[in-house]
């Protein structure tokens, strides 16, 4: 079975052709940072222009990685939300109008259900396992008990942590994307220097709070008297963020101990999972549980066409379509159903 993944929910324009053997026949990306750099952040209108502009090329650069012609494949996969609409829409149109052109089922993708099973394009992990799912739209924990079933343990209050970190570095002065900025700060700074709030983190809650986090860098921030007391405040943001995710999945273990539910791993996945500290913090309780630490490659952490394919390859074996009048969506939540849909 080979599936065509076509993704533009934020500001990667991308297309994958993946196989039910878990082979990545191609995964082209368009990123749009130089489009957003100069703002600091995502504008949704430059960002759809951008997917217009794209699209048709990532989709064409994908079949021809794959060697592949678009009557090979045996279904079309497209993210119809939850992000930024004009961007779903243009991704949700394309991927229908080729299936309809193309006489090919259609599978209407949720994003980050693709984001919760990438895991599996590389790993045969079995079900149930626990899931951070931590990204610039999205952070919440959950049990993945199926390809199609999650029960909701915590998510955010406020902010989500990519967004965070991104905030972080334009407040700092250091730039964006937030993430990998701050991440390459951490190794040459001093991550102890601030002492910096961990939101939430009470026994028992596996909820999240990243604004009071925010808002305390804010006011360590002017008392920074150099670039370096800056890069300093940085890492200790860096270094507590990690300690708060590391928080929620020993948090999140507890109460799968005392629901029964038997987790063998426990699973970082989104656009946050590529961060090597984050990692090296969870790893750590993954440890003391005796629980198996997994994360997706990380070019399959970032927004990427073969995630989408992948969940369409899991939809897709269990015999489900979607109807050509899909409606895409701005929400639709992890597990449940599209918000906007009519």
């Amino acid at each position: 079975m080979k599936i065509l993944g076509i993704e533009s929910s934020c500001d990667e324009t991308a297309a994958a052709v993946v196989t039910d053997e878990r082979e990545v026949l191609s995964n082209v990306i368009y990123s749009q940072i130089a489009e957003h750099k100069k703002f600091g952040g995502v504008v949704p209108e430059i960002a759809a222009r951008a997917h217009l502009e794209k699209i048709d090329v990532v989709v064409k650069k994908a079949l021809s990685d794959a060697d592949i012609s678009l009557n090979e494949v045996d279904a079309i996969a497209g993210t119809c939300g939850p992000g930024l609409i004009g961007g779903v829409i243009v991704g949700a149109t394309f991927a229908k109008t080729l299936a309809f052109a193309a006489n090919k089922p259609f599978l209407a993708i949720n994003h980050i259900e693709a984001h919760a099973l990438s895991v599996r394009i590389t790993e045969n992990v079995d079900f149930p396992y626990l899931l951070i799912l931590a990204s610039g739209g999205h952070c919440q924990i959950c049990v993945v008990h199926d390809w199609n079933k999650f029960q909701i343990l915590g998510t955010t209050k406020d902010d989500s942590i990519g967004e965070s970190f991104d905030k972080v570095s334009k407040l700092l002065g250091f730039g964006y994307p937030g993430g990998p900025i701050i991440e390459k700060i951490y190794h040459e700074s001093d991550s102890e220097k601030f002492s910096l709030p961990h939101p939430l983190c009470v026994q028992g809650n596996c909820d999240f709070s990243f604004a009071g986090l925010k808002t305390a860098v804010l006011n360590a921030s002017k008392t920074c008297e150099s670039e370096q007391d800056k890069k300093d405040l940085a890492a200790s943001f860096q270094k507590t963020a990690a300690e708060v995710l590391a928080f929620k999945m020993k948090e999140a273990l507890k109460v799968c101990a005392q629901q029964k539910i038997e987790i063998r791993s426990a699973v970082i996945a989104g656009g946050v999972a590529a961060n090597m500290i984050i990692r090296k913090y969870l790893t750590e309780v993954c440890k003391k549980f005796s629980v198996e630490f997994l994360a997706p490659p990380i070019k399959f952490c970032t927004d990427n066409g073969a995630m989408i394919a992948w969940a369409g390859i899991e939809k897709f074996s269990h015999g489900e379509i979607s109807p050509l009048d899909f409606f895409p969506t701005p929400r639709w939540p992890l597990g449940g159903i599209p918000i906007s849909k009519k």
